[in-house]
């Protein structure tokens, strides 16, 4: 039984170390990921830059209509005022 035993770890830690002799595709890998990170990482920023510029125009989209709002509101009170105070 103690043979079998031995043997059973003598065989799981040749697999052990075999695993870890290999770090070859364990470094491709891990540079692999991080180039990923990298390029996720600048589209990330591409976004957020994109999307402050869309949001300072909706801003400015915003302003102009109130602007535009407000001249017709004062327009429609010029025509209002014209329109009570002319008599035939």
């Amino acid at each position: 039984m103690n043979k079998k035993l031995m043997m059973v770890a003598g065989v799981a830690m040749t697999a052990m170390l075999g695993g870890c002799a290999n770090t070859d595709a364990l470094e491709a890998s891990v540079a692999n990921l991080g180039n990923k990170v990298d390029q996720l990482s600048a589209e990330v920023s591409s976004l957020k830059a994109e999307q402050g510029k869309v949001s300072a125009d909706a801003k400015a989209a915003k302003a102009a209509a109130m602007d535009a709002q407000a001249e017709a509101k004062r327009a429609n009170d010029r025509i209002d005022n014209m329109a009570s105070s002319y008599k035939k």
